[in-house]
């Protein structure tokens, strides 16, 4: 089978498309065949060796899955050959098949693609998990989003509205908060050209978000911080801008409020029936219409590179999805 393999740390252009053997499913196992691979911004650290977690070598990127299940190991009793399913990988979704615990598989149904299927566990379990067990959220309060149109963002936007919260799209251009306001956005702000704390005050009427979504980091952070609200909550998610900021912590003393972090993959591994109950609830939910996990463009496995430079490059509004064997 085709895999993209990652043999040391490199950039998107150094990767390889070579042949590796078919995986074989073990006790508890299942292969699947893969259709559709969701690849994240983590991915481009993880081959860098940026990211906290470093696979061994040779890997492939590539962190969620869709598609059918080919084989199935001892002792598999809820899952059978055929059956369409999601699953998350962690890495070595870039290639054609994989053998997956079959208890961290998820069936799908039918009137879900496996291109919006593969794109659900990472952003909205993030999100979801952000919003849900960590942000303490409120109906009616304020969800201000930074990075509102990429993968992460717009799952945070469309749960945000979900929950009853009035959600604050934060983008750099006119286009990405057009889109931002499609998928659950109420207000939106321009940090390009706008000054991000003052412009989160005056769309708060001087109260400041209740809720801070932030997987930017970078310079934002601080601003966002200082713009949060009396017991305000500031989510860290992730540093798409490439720079981990240095927080003053006078900042949380006087503002009475929370800086939370959120580890989405840490927190499934402790709580996999959570995790799984959230995953099969995001599934059903964007089989039904209420979440799009809106794909934004999709690659050949051999386009990973250039999949992979999008994301870099920031222009991604959704997710980014890789079709192997195609």
């Amino acid at each position: 089978m085709k895999a993209i393999l990652c043999s040391q740390y490199c950039q998107p252009d150094d990767l390889v498309l070579a042949d590796v053997p078919d995986p074989v499913a073990g006790p508890g196992e299942a292969v699947i065949a893969i259709k559709a691979a969701a690849l994240n911004f983590f991915d481009i650290l993880m081959i860098q060796g940026k990211y906290q977690i470093k696979p061994p070598f040779p890997f492939s990127p590539a962190a969620e899955v869709a598609g059918v299940i080919e084989s199935i190991g001892a002792g598999v009793t809820d899952l059978k050959v055929g059956d369409r399913v999601v699953a998350s990988c962690g890495h070595n979704g870039a290639r054609d098949k994989i053998a997956l615990p079959a208890n961290t598989i998820v069936k799908i149904p039918d009137n879900l693609d496996y291109d919006r299927a593969a794109g659900i566990i990472i952003i909205y379990g993030t999100a979801l998990h952000a919003l849900e067990d960590r942000a303490s959220p409120k109906p009616g309060e304020t969800l201000a989003v930074l990075g509102a149109a990429g993968g992460t963002g717009l799952a945070a936007c469309e749960l945000g509205k979900l929950m009853g919260l009035k959600v604050i799209a934060c983008a750099s251009s006119d286009e990405k908060l057009a889109f931002a306001k499609q998928h659950g956005a109420e207000l939106t702000l321009n940090y390009a050209k706008e000054d991000l704390k003052e412009g989160l005050r005056k769309l708060t009427d001087g109260k400041g978000a209740d809720i801070v979504f932030d997987p930017v980091g970078g310079a934002y952070a601080e601003a966002a911080l200082r713009s949060t609200a009396w017991e305000g909550r500031f989510l860290v998610i992730g540093f798409a801008a490439g720079d981990i900021p240095k927080i003053p912590l006078n900042l949380a003393l006087l503002k009475g409020c929370d800086i939370r972090g959120v580890f989405w993959g840490a927190w499934a591994r402790q709580n996999p029936e959570k995790n799984r109950k959230n995953l099969e609830k995001l599934v059903q939910w964007t089989a039904e219409g209420k979440i799009s996990s809106h794909v934004d463009r999709t690659f050949s496995l051999s386009q990973t590179a250039e999949a992979l430079k999008v994301l870099a490059g920031r222009k991604a509004m959704g997710k980014v999805i890789l079709h192997p064997g195609s």
